[in-house]
């Protein structure tokens, strides 16, 4: 499964070239509680067909009835973008099914350009950075490599939106625990490869979809050629295994990096790639381990739910409290037991 915003873009894509008329919809702004955020998409076919979301579901039919034949309206029209807000009174907040409060502005894309679209996929499937730069006065888009995501931004007059490659996970380690993340993962729009160069392992690995990848750790993880949409766990339970791929990972721009470990393993490895490979406290600032937020977690299904949660914040880029770090819950537990 991949991401909602490459499933969109593809979409519009094709339609568009198989001939049909396309609005392609972005939320742009948003004030108080908003269904969806912004730089979300949407891309609505002129008969009604719609892909991707830009709230629960009635702004959604209120642009079927507005710009489709699907109710017998008329055909969708053309000419430069347009903004569109909803929910500005607390009478269209409950009629477009927005929260109390809750206000979003569209930005709308009648037939955008299919080179455009098709030079913007190209660079998205070779792992590329992109900025799209859409001027709503002539309804020019451009697009320019960048190698840092950056905030989605809208002026009024400039749309602004960086996209990327689809998000990514390594595992390292086949078994019960890998399973479960690589399902979870899936279903969250990652595409997930795995490496363990036990075929006692591999050989009975039952997830579709994941794509194996032979060899040792270090190498896999070298020609992964992680970026900053690519995360990394190691869940094999064998030093061997996790500290070479941890090794090469701690070097690459991963937005995560993990290893599965009690708290005592987890400082032992610390200990151990600091004294025998030559890290160093700084290096390993960005290693996740115990990996995971504090839910009490004991089975394989429990844990997996645990570590994708911690991935995904660091996706989001949310801080999150240190009450869910698993080495400062337990140590508070231990505590609280000898008082």
């Amino acid at each position: 499964m991949e991401s909602i915003d490459l499933l969109v873009l593809r979409t519009t894509r094709d339609w568009l070239a198989a001939g049909h008329r396309v609005l392609l919809a972005t939320v742009a702004r948003t004030w108080g509680s908003s269904p969806r955020p912004v730089g979300s998409m949407m891309a609505l076919r002129s008969d009604g067909r719609v892909v991707g979301s830009v709230s629960g579901g009635c702004i959604e039919d209120d642009l079927i009835h507005r710009h489709t034949r699907a109710y017998g309206g008329p055909d969708m029209p053309a000419g430069l973008p347009q903004v569109v807000r909803y929910g500005v009174s607390a009478d269209e907040a409950h009629r477009f099914g927005l929260p109390c409060g809750g206000t979003l502005e569209l930005v709308l894309e009648f037939s955008p350009s299919l080179a455009h679209l098709e030079q913007l996929l190209a660079c998205l499937d070779s792992g590329s950075l992109v900025r799209r730069n859409l001027d709503l006065r002539n309804g020019a888009a451009s697009l320019t490599a960048t190698a840092t995501p950056e905030l989605f931004s809208f002026d009024g007059q400039r749309l602004l939106s960086t996209l990327g490659p689809g998000y990514r996970l390594l595992l390292i380690g086949a078994g019960a625990l890998a399973e479960y993340l690589a399902t979870m993962a899936l279903f969250n729009g990652f595409s997930v490869s795995l490496c363990d160069p036990r075929p006692e392992y591999t050989a009975g690995w039952s997830i579709a979809g994941v794509t194996l990848l032979p060899g040792m750790p270090d190498d896999v993880v070298r020609a992964f050629r992680a970026d900053v949409r690519s995360a990394i766990v190691a869940v094999s339970h064998d030093p061997k295994l996790d500290d070479l791929a941890l090794l090469e990972a701690l070097h690459s721009p991963a937005f995560y990096i993990g290893a599965i470990g009690s708290r005592r393993n987890s400082q032992l490895r610390r200990e151990r790639l600091i004294e025998h490979f030559g890290e160093s406290e700084a290096s390993l600032q960005r290693l996740h381990g115990p990996i995971g937020i504090y839910i009490g977690s004991k089975t394989p299904a429990e844990i997996a739910v645990s570590v994708m949660a911690e991935i995904l914040a660091a996706k989001n880029d949310v801080r999150l409290p240190s009450a869910v770090n698993v080495t400062r819950a337990k140590e508070a537990e231990q505590l609280a037991r000898t008082l």
